[in-house]
């Protein structure tokens, strides 16, 4: 069964936000420069989208809760970020083709399992021929019964979604997490749309 997002940021029950960016793509920030226009989906109040902004990426954070944009939006603009209500598993055609980065972090494993399917589908749509898709993926959930969110994902479930339209660029365990998810728990995978 789908959470009531809405509901979640309403009542402030929104555990997933720990209230600053995720500490792997903090990492790779660190070592990489992000550029172009980049789309954050399941964006939730936009500390991942603020770290990017910062870089000087122009940033759209969209989330399918309006309380999650707004409270996003009420924070201090720190660079070329902007938020969105939206659907990302019914893309409007104004982000289709529209990327250079679609970067994943809490959007995937919110979802139901069933839906991961379409989910793919819209990170090929959002993202321009040769566009970079950069994700944490929950590999491992303690005490996980089928129950979620947070629901993992196997890399052999992935690499099935991927295809073949995906070149890898680059996979690796995060040394740095959220003191709640172990080392080893999570694994940050970065591709490329093949294409020219």
């Amino acid at each position: 069964m789908s959470r009531d997002w809405e509901k979640a940021y309403a009542e402030e029950d929104t555990p997933w936000d720990k209230g600053y960016a995720a500490p792997p793509l903090e990492e790779f920030l660190r070592q990489h420069r992000v550029s172009g226009r980049v789309l954050v989906p399941g964006c939730g109040t936009g500390h991942d989208v603020r770290a990017l902004a910062a870089q000087g990426a122009e940033v759209v954070g969209m989330d399918i809760a309006p309380g999650a944009i707004r409270k996003a939006g009420a924070f201090p603009q720190v660079g070329s970020e902007r938020y969105e209500v939206g659907d990302f598993l019914d893309l409007k055609a104004t982000h289709r083709a529209a990327y250079d980065w679609v970067f994943e972090h809490t959007c995937l494993c919110a979802l139901p399992p069933e839906k991961r399917e379409v989910y793919f589908q819209s990170v090929r749509a959002a993202l321009k021929p040769g566009g970079y898709y950069w994700a944490v993926f929950f590999r491992e959930v303690s005490d996980y019964t089928g129950e979620g969110p947070p629901h993992p994902i196997s890399r052999e479930e992935t690499d099935a979604l991927l295809g073949n339209d995906f070149e890898l660029l680059a996979s690796f365990v995060p040394q740095e997490t959220y003191p709640s998810r172990p080392v080893g728990a999570e694994e940050v995978v970065w591709l490329r749309l093949k294409g020219s």
